[in-house]
């Protein structure tokens, strides 16, 4: 339940952010009139991404088997995709997200209520299709035949409203920057947990092969009913008895991607320092040269 819990706490104050954002900045520049259009927006978006969630969910249970286990397996992969690209894009942006937000919110102000409109369904309804396809793969991934890992989304999404509106009325203050960084390394194991169950899921739909062979089972000492095998399972998708292929797969990810995520911003030195630097050498080369003259 905490993993379903940790992805809609961290997509959901995503989407809250962003809402806070639009709407602040038109409150302080006297632009009311145009709150109506953008929470226009952001209702279509929301509507959106439930109906994209709804089909998801409806619409897989029409197939066969394998064809099931095919559709699960590639969505697992596509979410994991655009979810590793999201944590590396917000990590990289927190820190210049509104300035980002303000400029597009002018532009679309110069275009009318239209433009508004647009701006702020494309600004949610983004996150919120992430969201949903997500969601679905990790809940798919988790389920335990009970209705925690949903519940857990639930009040994930919940939690992102409450702290959303906090951080509108200025009652919460914390270093975005840093809250993205360690939710989005969680977010990564977790990430790894569900590409590893997608890839069972192509083995089942005999898209991929070696389904027997087993890198190890520890059914005995963690079984899947017991409160901890279900806690791992909720938290990380652990499985007590994967395949060497899933094993692989989860191992290739997990590593190289946790280590990119949590590598310091800038370590090396930036494009822009490197310019400053080539003009400084430029400038004392002109200014020793004129001195020799």
């Amino acid at each position: 339940m905490f993993g379903n819990y940790l992805i809609g706490l961290r997509e959901g104050l995503e989407a809250s952010l962003i809402v806070c954002v639009l709407v602040a900045y038109l409150v302080k520049t006297g632009r009311r009139d145009a709150l109506r259009p953008v929470w226009a927006g952001v209702g279509v978006a929301v509507g959106v991404s439930l109906a994209f969630g709804a089909v998801l969910e409806f619409g897989s249970r029409e197939l066969t088997f394998e064809a099931q286990e095919l559709l699960g397996g590639s969505l697992s992969i596509v979410a994991v995709v655009l979810v590793t690209w999201m944590v590396f894009w917000m990590r990289r942006t927190a820190r210049h997200l509104k300035d980002e937000l303000h400029g597009k919110l002018d532009a679309a102000l110069v275009m009318g209520t239209g433009a508004l409109v647009v701006t702020a369904f494309l600004a949610v309804g983004r996150e919120g299709l992430e969201t949903a396809l997500f969601v679905w793969a990790s809940v798919r991934a988790s389920s335990d035949g009970t209705a925690a890992p949903l519940a857990g989304v639930l009040l994930g999404l919940l939690t992102a409203v409450l702290l959303g509106w906090l951080f509108y009325r200025g009652a919460v203050r914390i270093d975005l920057a840093r809250f993205f960084t360690w939710t989005g390394g969680m977010l990564v194991v977790v990430a790894a947990g569900v590409l590893a169950y997608g890839v069972h899921d192509l083995q089942e739909a005999r898209f991929l092969g070696c389904l027997a062979d087993k890198a190890f089972d520890v059914s005995a000492a963690v079984p899947p009913d017991s409160w901890y095998g279900t806690l791992l399972k909720g938290v990380f998708n652990f499985q007590p008895n994967p395949t060497v292929l899933q094993v692989t797969v989860w191992a290739l990810y997990l590593v190289p991607t946790l280590a990119l995520f949590l590598a310091p911003i800038g370590s090396g030195p930036s494009a822009r320092v490197k310019k400053q630097k080539a003009t400084d050498e430029q400038a004392e080369g002109g200014a020793s040269a004129g001195t020799t003259a």
